[in-house]
C-alpha cells in the first residue's frame, strides 16, 4: 500500500467509522507515513512520572467518586478540549444512571479501554482523568501527536454506575458484569459488547483492581500491580493477538519496574469462558488486563494511579511507534504469578493470651482489612473493616505492615489506654471478647515494665 493511498484512506475514517483488525493491521504497514513515527523517541516512564506528579487531576481517594463526580470530570473534559475529545451515551444502568463512551485521536487503529466493570475498583478510572489531561496539556508535543495521529481511543470510564455507587463488585441485579458476556443480562455487558462489535477494535485494555492480600515472589511482596495476556481458548492457544498482549504486557513491565520493583506479577491465565476479557480476545480484539492492587502506604491511591497512568501511556506510545513489536514476549511470560500470602498487618512472634481460657502461646496474627465507602451525613467516607484472617507460624507470607512483637504479650482489649501500666489479664478466665479467626481486631501489646506491671505500647482495633 502506498503512503498517499494510506493517508486518504485515514482521511476518510470518522471517529465513529467501524476500523476492523485486518485494516488496521494494513494500515500499520504503511510505510513512509508510519516510518517517522517508529523511529521517534518513546516516553520515559521517568518523564511521565514526573508529568503526573506536577500535573495529575486525579482525586486523593478515588473510591470516593461516583457517577455524579465522573459525569462532571467529562463533562469538563470534553469542554475543554471539544476538538480533541468527543462523548456519547451509549446507554444506560439498570438504575438509569448513563454509561458513556469517550473518543479521542484520529489513528486508523482503534483501541479500546474501559474500566470499573466492578464499581469497587476505581483507580483506573481515576487514571484515564490523568490520561485525558495529559493528553489536553502536551497536545503541541511530537508524542502525543504521534499517538493521536496513529489511535483512535475509545474509553469507557466507568461501565458499573451502579456497582460505583454502592462500593461493590457486582451490578445492581447483583451479578457480576465479568462473568456475562455469554448470556448478556446485564445491561452494562451488553453495552460493553455492542460497543465492541461497532468498533472492533485492534486491542483492548481491561482495567482492575484486585485484593489487597494478592501478593508477588517470595519472600512475599504487594502485587501492586499485575498484567495479563488474557487467553481465549482452554489450551491458552497462540496467536498474533496474544503476541501482540503478551508484549504490550512486556512493555508496561519495564515501564513500571523503576517504580514498582519486585511489586509486578502475572495474573493466572486460565481460560475463564463467561468473562469479558476472555470473549473478547476470542471475538477478535485481544485484551491486556491491568490489575491494580495494594500498596504499602498508609495513603496507597496516590501512587496506585500514578502507575496505571505511567502504564497506560506506555502502552499506548508503544502502540503508535510500533516500538511494541521489538518488545521480548518473554519479559511478560518470566514475571511471578500472583499469590494470596500477603496480610494488611502481621504481628509476629507474640506471646497470646487469647481471652478463651487456654495457656499463653507463640504465634504471628495475620490481619486482613477491606475498604468500604459508606454515605454519612450526606458524604461519602471510606471505612477499613478489618478482621483475624490467620493464626499461628506465618512466617511465609508478608505484610503490608509488620509489627515485631518478640517480648510483648498480646491480649484482648478490654478498653486500654497506649502508654498506661496495666497488670496482666489471668490466662484462665474466660473473657467477652477473644482472640480468634473470625474475629473482629480489638487486640493490645503489652511489654513488661516495672514493679510486675506492663506498659501498654500498642492497640490495634
Amino acid at each position: 500500500m502506498c503512503a498517499m493511498h494510506a493517508s486518504s484512506i485515514r482521511s476518510t475514517l470518522s471517529r465513529s467509522t467501524r476500523v476492523t483488525a485486518a485494516a488496521a493491521v494494513l494500515l500499520l504497514a504503511a510505510p513512509a507515513v508510519h516510518a517517522q513515527r517508529v523511529s521517534a523517541a518513546a516516553i520515559a516512564p521517568q518523564e511521565l512520572a514526573r508529568i503526573w506528579d506536577a500535573e495529575h487531576v486525579s482525586p486523593a481517594q478515588p473510591p470516593l467518586m461516583d457517577h455524579a463526580e465522573v459525569m462532571r470530570r467529562l463533562a469538563a473534559v470534553v469542554s475543554t478540549a471539544t476538538d480533541l475529545f468527543t462523548m456519547e451515551k451509549i446507554g444506560e444502568s439498570i438504575e438509569g444512571r448513563s454509561i458513556n463512551h469517550v473518543t479521542v485521536g484520529s489513528g486508523p487503529t482503534a483501541v479500546l479501554l474501559w474500566s470499573q466493570m466492578h464499581g469497587d475498583e476505581p483507580t483506573a478510572t481515576a487514571a484515564l482523568f490523568d490520561f485525558f489531561d495529559y493528553l489536553t496539556r502536551h497536545r503541541g508535543e511530537a508524542a502525543v501527536q504521534r499517538l493521536l495521529g496513529s489511535l483512535t481511543l475509545h474509553v469507557v470510564p466507568m461501565l458499573n454506575p451502579d456497582g460505583a455507587e454502592r462500593f461493590q463488585r457486582r451490578n445492581a441485579q447483583s451479578i457480576d458484569v465479568n462473568r456475562d458476556a455469554l448470556r448478556l443480562q446485564t445491561p452494562e455487558g451488553q453495552i460493553l459488547k455492542a460497543l465492541r462489535d461497532r468498533l472492533n477494535p485492534r486491542v483492548g485494555f481491561n482495567l482492575h483492581n484486585q485484593n489487597w492480600r494478592t501478593s508477588v515472589g517470595d519472600p512475599p511482596k504487594p502485587a501492586s500491580i499485575s498484567l495479563l495476556s488474557v487467553a481465549f481458548d482452554k489450551p491458552r492457544s497462540e496467536s498474533p493477538g496474544r503476541t501482540l498482549t503478551k508484549k504490550l504486557c512486556a512493555v508496561i513491565r519495564d515501564a513500571l519496574e523503576p517504580f514498582a520493583s519486585g511489586q509486578i506479577g502475572r495474573y493466572g491465565d486460565e481460560f475463564e469462558v463467561r468473562a469479558f476479557g476472555d470473549n473478547l480476545t476470542l471475538w477478535g480484539t485481544p485484551v491486556v488486563l491491568i490489575e491494580t492492587g495494594p500498596w504499602p502506604s498508609a495513603e496507597p491511591d496516590p501512587a496506585l494511579v500514578r502507575l496505571n497512568f505511567i502504564a497506560i501511556v506506555s502502552a499506548l506510545d508503544a502502540l503508535a511507534t510500533r516500538r511494541v513489536d521489538k518488545a521480548d514476549p518473554k519479559r511478560y511470560e518470566t514475571l511471578p504469578v500472583n499469590e494470596s500470602k500477603l496480610f494488611y498487618v502481621l504481628v509476629q512472634n507474640a506471646t497470646v493470651i487469647n481471652g478463651a481460657g487456654v495457656p499463653p502461646y507463640t504465634a504471628d496474627i495475620g490481619i486482613i482489612a477491606n475498604r468500604r465507602v459508606r454515605t454519612v451525613e450526606g458524604r461519602r467516607q471510606i471505612q477499613m473493616a478489618t478482621n483475624i484472617d490467620d493464626m499461628g507460624d506465618l512466617r511465609s507470607s508478608g505484610a503490608l505492615r509488620t509489627i515485631d512483637a518478640t517480648g510483648a504479650i498480646v491480649v484482648p482489649d478490654a478498653g486500654y489506654e497506649q502508654g498506661a501500666l496495666v497488670d496482666l489479664p489471668d490466662w484462665k478466665k474466660r473473657g467477652e471478647i477473644t482472640i480468634a479467626v473470625g474475629q473482629g481486631v480489638r487486640i493490645a501489646l503489652l511489654r513488661p515494665d516495672t514493679d510486675g506491671k506492663y506498659r501498654v505500647e500498642m492497640i490495634l482495633k
